[in-house]
């Protein structure tokens, strides 16, 4: 058990680390009347089960996937990149992933396909104390930066921002913090940390003080995160992968009409969730990142300028090699209302 002034820090991304790896999290539905069982449906994560997700951890409150004759399973990780690799090991069907982590995966040659948009909007931020004097991205050269994983989004977004900025990563010093979030920042041991919005909230709560912000999305402005699955995976799971997304639409609805309630469950069920009014920013600003750009759009929906725009960007900035069409790698078929 964490204590409290641990615990309370934790946020999207922080709660990366050790053993995160393929333990799973069983989720069974027990509110909503259940479909007949179409499957099971495992779903790799980036982060152990924290209030970020509480749509997710709800299920055995809510039933959202159970209505939908889905059992579902949360297996933890450290990062998008964790999750990409947990799914082609076989561990699980779907991986929660950021784009940049699915960009790097079919720059490798994997057949991957993405299948809904979490989050469209760019969470993804880098943040250092007003005393650190830096105020736009090239300031970042020679600073230590700190990030949640090397495998996470907050590394891929940092490098966004460097490459933009004439920067290698080799011009830098990354720090991995892990569970520490902001308190390396606070302490002095690093110059900046690459963030998002949940985390930042944490940290100002906690007592951070005067900081910069630079948001990744004044330098690309792309979904922050996507369920991707493997082309082999959509041929032989379609209709289940589809009563899946119908499931989680579901329970992202209700936590953007039930706040409260997902506030609530989150303290039980988020290993981060035991303060409230914590609970309460995080799950806002969630539900404020799960709507799509186009105002008429449903959830889930994919803005394909936008994705393709940023996979040419990572192909101009180098980090990846290969061109990516998003046409070709996105497949919308199975988004609810489709």
């Amino acid at each position: 058990m964490y204590q409290e002034n641990i615990v309370s820090t934790l946020s999207r991304r922080s709660l990366l680390g050790a053993g995160a790896g393929i333990a799973g999290l069983a989720l069974t539905g027990m509110s909503h009347a259940a479909a007949p069982v179409q499957g099971k449906i495992r779903l790799a994560g980036w982060s152990k089960p924290i209030s970020e997700i509480t749509n997710i951890l709800a299920e055995p409150d809510k039933g959202f996937f159970k209505a939908q004759g889905v059992e579902l399973a949360y297996l933890p990780g450290a990062g998008g990149g964790d999750a990409i690799r947990n799914m082609l090991a076989g561990q699980a069907d779907v991986a929660f992933t950021d784009p940049g982590s699915f960009f790097m995966a079919l720059d490798k040659g994997e057949k991957l396909v993405a299948i809904y948009d979490i989050y469209p909007q760019n969470v993804f931020n880098v943040v250092s104390l007003k005393s650190a004097g830096i105020h736009k991205p090239a300031d970042l050269k020679g600073k230590k930066i700190g990030v949640y994983s090397l495998s996470s989004g907050t590394r891929q977004n940092l490098l966004v921002m460097l490459h933009q900025a004439g920067l290698k990563e080799s011009d830098v010093t990354i720090v991995v913090t892990g569970l520490l979030n902001f308190a390396p920042l606070m302490q002095g041991q690093v110059d900046a940390t690459a963030a998002t919005d949940t985390g930042l909230a944490v940290g100002l709560r906690k007592g951070m003080g005067d900081v910069n912000v630079m948001q990744v999305r004044d330098t690309l402005n792309i979904s922050s995160d996507m369920f991707v699955v493997r082309e082999e995976t959509l041929r032989q799971k379609k209709d289940l992968l589809k009563a899946f997304l119908k499931g989680y639409r579901d329970s992202a609805a209700w936590m953007m009409a039930q706040p409260e309630e997902a506030a609530q469950i989150a303290s039980r069920r988020a290993i981060d969730g035991t303060n409230m009014d914590i609970n309460r920013e995080i799950i806002q600003l969630r539900n404020a990142a799960s709507q799509p750009a186009q105002a008429k759009a449903g959830l889930g929906h994919f803005d394909l300028v936008a994705l393709q725009k940023g996979a040419d960007t990572y192909r101009a900035l180098g980090m990846v090699q290969r061109q990516i069409k998003v046409t070709e790698v996105v497949d919308t078929s199975l988004l609810p209302g489709a």
